[in-house]
């Protein structure tokens, strides 16, 4: 079993369940700025260790993972901190909210041989599971294209100060999601080209940056892909739409996982038509009010993660695939601001990295070696 301790208690709430009901996870400590919001998760799972001290957390030497949930701009310098403390490390998506730091954090890792998990929770629900298995088993053929997206009345979210600065972005905060499910099946990105723009909703609300965005990827065989999100408004009822959704368009089959709403729905390359809920599962992935905090995912890639590290193997996405979504990412930003198509070779070579860092493909037995 090994020890975890939890940064960032507003999404690390999902983190903080999902240890207490792993057999894998002993949780030892928790952490927040906002002593007020330390003492209200003590209370609500019993934990009695908690601290404003994020070093008081890293000199804990019983404490062998800290798993990262503070605001974006924030997890560079927390997963430095961490490493330089000898921990492994989860940290929730976007890894980074920016290029600047990889090099240093490449460096860190290779000295310490600490791990570095990217909590990239949508591949770890049900529906990505099934497809992504699916996929692999060549249900659906050879990939053509992907389209995937994320939509979501989030103007909830815009109620935390720090979603209200200049350095928080939809674009790493929820564009992240979609963005790496298109490069878990197409990681050779090549060149992105899109829009962006901020709503009225989004200027109402005091937002300083992009709330609606659609992009195009093109992959170096020639394969597109399409990414959007838009964020500060009203969305279709469930039964219409998914909040996310992931659609992969084979040779042969298609298949589409929708995310928080625990369906899937494929096309196979018999011509059966399939359709699977995951209804019964509701009460382990969603276990508190709504679905603002979903913690049977966190459970899953926690476990995966604990795996890894008692086996050996690499958990994925790894800190060289979380940093070739950031260079995706950043290439987004870029096109938006210069309306004209960037090339991600442009943005690594830019940062000192070689531009292989995309070609990075993992295969499903890797992914699912402890799933």
């Amino acid at each position: 079993m090994l020890t975890l301790g939890i940064l960032g208690l507003g999404e690390g709430r999902s983190s903080m369940s999902a240890a207490l009901q792993s057999s894998k996870w002993n949780l030892k400590m928790i952490c927040d700025i906002n002593l007020a919001l330390c003492k209200q998760r003590a209370d609500e799972f019993k934990v009695a260790n908690y601290t404003t001290d994020y070093i008081e957390m890293l000199q804990d030497d019983s404490i062998d993972v800290i798993a990262i949930y503070t605001p974006d701009h924030l997890h560079a310098a927390h997963i430095k901190m961490a490493l330089e403390h000898n921990k492994h490390v989860v940290c929730t998506k976007p890894l980074l909210n920016n290029m600047k730091d990889v090099l240093e954090l490449i460096e860190l890792q290779q000295k310490t041989g600490k791990k570095i998990f990217v909590g990239q929770s949508s591949r770890f629900f049900e529906p990505m599971k099934r497809q992504n298995s699916d996929f692999n088993e060549g249900i659906i053929g050879d990939l053509i294209t992907i389209e995937a997206y994320y939509h979501a009345d989030h103007r909830w979210f815009l109620g935390k100060a720090w979603s209200l600065e200049n350095s928080f972005k939809w674009l790493y905060g929820g564009l992240s999601h979609p963005v790496d499910l298109v490069r878990w099946y197409l990681p050779n990105i090549e060149e992105v080209m899109g829009y962006g723009m901020l709503s009225s909703n989004g200027i109402k609300s005091g937002l300083k940056n992009e709330d609606t965005m659609h992009f195009i990827f093109k992959a170096t065989d020639g394969r597109l892909a399409r990414v959007s999100g838009a964020y500060t408004g009203p969305v279709q009822p469930v039964v219409r739409d998914s909040a996310m959704s992931c659609i992969l368009r084979g040779t042969e089959g298609c298949s589409q996982a929708d995310y928080m709403d625990l369906r899937y729905a494929v096309t196979t390359n018999t011509g059966e038509e399939k359709q699977i809920t995951w209804e019964h599962k509701l009460n382990n992935y969603f276990r508190f009010e709504g679905k603002s905090h979903h913690a049977g995912e966190y459970q899953n890639y926690l476990e995966y993660f604990a795996d890894s590290i008692e086996q050996g193997f690499t958990a994925y996405p790894d800190l060289t695939e979380g940093i070739g979504t950031i260079a995706v990412l950043e290439a987004m930003d870029r096109s938006m601001k210069t309306g004209l198509p960037v090339k991600l070779k442009d943005i690594l070579l830019e940062n000192g990295l070689n531009e292989n860092i995309l070609n990075k493909t993992v295969t499903h037995e890797q992914f699912v070696a402890a799933t």
